[in-house]
């Protein structure tokens, strides 16, 4: 006997989103143009970071104009010919296998099919003669969406892309109605992809013929609370508004982030249905999800001790300016393209989830080496003992400053690293660190929230703000401008005490054992303040 099961739908964080099995947005919804454009006739590129639903949106684009009737859509991954490198004949024949079997899989008419066999060619024209062919036999116009486009490399990526421009380019050849290439990266590095000089990419672009570069945007917060309110209306259970709240404050709205906080919730934290997701629960998967650094948080780790990300980062936590040089646009072009910092200014980190990443992986090495019991650090109600903090500081920093500085990579940045390592470890489990760091901001600001228990029972939040400062040869004393700015600090937090660090970086500071030193200050607004030499 048959019996039908009720499949409940799930938070996506593996692969494109089924509508038959992930809670998942409109995905046309978020690349309105392309429509017109593949109409047009148009050849343009599509980039989004990692895991923001690229393939999503392509699949559900091929799959609405096939629908028409009057278009043969096929969406392909590039990825097969990855490993092809320079070998042109080897990248070409697996993108040509991979057309004819995603053309199968996409149910296409046998018209519309490519040819059985793909016609021969000199080893730099096998693509160019493939689609031409197809193009010629196929009875509607052919639309083809190549995605990881930027999977391939060297001559490899170069000849495909000539390729695609020439087929464009000669009016009188049957040729693919429109292409899109869809990656990560934006139309105008593929020049440097393709082996050109990174620092020249004026020049000309082996794919110049592009009308257009679409970006995948994220998830705005009414997108956050339709996604999450799926889950509602399927299940009953309710994320409530500060949780919804949370999610998008930790995110940004990153698709990727915004499904695993969901999931974790409710897959490993296993909240009964008859419960609402709270805002701590989401706060607890935050910490969880920084904490197991999934593959998509690691595909971004993995990156940070690339020059060019470094050369963006560094400054940033360093909280300074960053040297204009004539690589500045193209990095922070870059590491946008990965989305791992805002597009639009002030330049920070894209997200707080991966701005704790950042400094936790950064600091993991100094991390390590601290011995420090944080229950040692707690007053008998939960609170955190800051003084005795900050004294376990003072004597480690005079210890170990200079031996910990030489090691860091992030040379810029080792003081700012090594204090929050050392918070991190006195803090570890029982608290929450919050960092604010852009380049400019010429500071970095610091909050340690940690949960206690009030004398009636009840639970309360203390909260301690650090300033974080560097004196240098360049920009003199740092204590009065840090004290100004630790008062706007503090207004933001409407607290009426904190802690100024800074660091002295001058080539002929005192050695840290008789350069730090904790003393009393009062701020411009006439707050009572702890000032840190270091």
């Amino acid at each position: 006997m048959f019996v039908s099961v009720r499949r409940v739908k799930a938070f996506n964080t593996t692969g494109p989103c089924q509508a038959d099995k992930h809670y998942m947005l409109d995905p046309l919804a978020r690349l309105p143009k392309a429509r017109g454009l593949v109409e047009q006739g148009k050849y343009f590129v599509v980039h989004a970071p990692r895991q923001t639903g690229k393939t999503t949106v392509l699949e559900a684009m091929a799959r609405e104009l096939n629908a028409t009737g009057e278009y043969a859509a096929v969406r392909l991954s590039c990825e097969v010919a990855g490993a092809a490198e320079d070998d042109v004949v080897w990248a070409q024949q697996d993108i040509l296998g991979a057309m004819r079997s995603a053309a199968e899989d996409a149910g296409l008419p046998v018209e519309c099919l490519p040819p059985r066999q793909w016609p021969e060619a000199s080893p730099g024209l096998l693509l160019h003669q493939g689609l031409r062919a197809w193009a010629q036999q196929c009875a509607r116009p052919l639309v083809l969406l190549f995605d990881e486009i930027d999977a391939l490399r060297g001559r490899s990526l170069v000849t495909v892309l000539r390729q695609l421009r020439d087929g464009y380019t000669s009016s009188n050849t049957p040729f693919p109605y429109s292409v899109v290439l869809c990656g990560m990266r934006n139309v105008r590095d593929y020049k440097a992809a393709s082996g050109g000089d990174p620092n020249q990419l004026g020049t000309s672009s082996p794919f110049n013929i592009s009308i257009a570069s679409l970006r995948i945007g994220d998830f705005s917060f009414a997108d956050v609370a339709e996604l999450y309110g799926q889950h509602t209306a399927a299940t009953g259970q309710v994320f409530t508004d500060y949780a919804v709240q949370r999610a998008f404050e930790a995110s940004q709205g990153q698709p990727w982030l915004v499904n695993a906080l969901a999931r974790d919730v409710i897959e490993e934290m296993r909240v009964p249905l008859d419960q609402p997701i709270t805002d701590g629960m989401m706060e607890q998967a935050v910490e969880r999800l920084i904490i197991q650094r999934a593959t998509h948080l690691d595909s971004l780790v993995a990156r940070l001790h690339e020059p060019r990300v470094q050369r963006v980062l560094e400054p940033m936590i360093a909280g300074r300016d960053r040297a204009l040089d004539t690589t500045y646009n193209e990095d922070l072009s870059y590491l946008r393209d990965l989305g791992l910092v805002t597009r639009s200014g002030p330049v920070q980190v894209a997200n707080p989830i991966y701005q704790e990443v950042i400094i936790r992986v950064l600091s993991q090495q100094v991390l390590d080496q601290i011995d420090a019991d944080p229950h040692a650090f707690l007053l008998s109600d939960g609170r955190l003992d800051l003084p005795l903090v900050l004294d376990e500081f003072v004597a480690f920093w005079k210890a170990n400053a200079e031996i910990l500085d030489a090691q860091r990579t992030y040379h810029e940045a080792a003081c700012h690293l090594i204090l929050m390592a050392f918070l991190q470890r006195v803090v570890n489990g029982g608290g929450f660190i919050d960092r604010e760091y852009a380049l400019g901001r010429k500071r970095l600001d610091l909050t340690i929230r940690k949960p206690y228990l009030e004398a009636d029972g009840r639970k309360a939040v203390q909260w301690s703000a650090f300033e974080l400062k560097v004196q240098t040869d360049d920009n003199g004393d740092q204590v009065p401008p840090g004290l100004e700015q630790l008062d706007g600090y503090l207004d933001r937090l409407g607290l009426d005490t904190g802690t100024l660090v800074v660091f002295d970086r001058r080539r002929a500071a005192p050695p840290a054992a008789d350069r730090t030193y904790l003393t009393e200050a009062k701020t411009p607004k006439g707050r009572a303040v702890t000032l840190l030499h270091a």
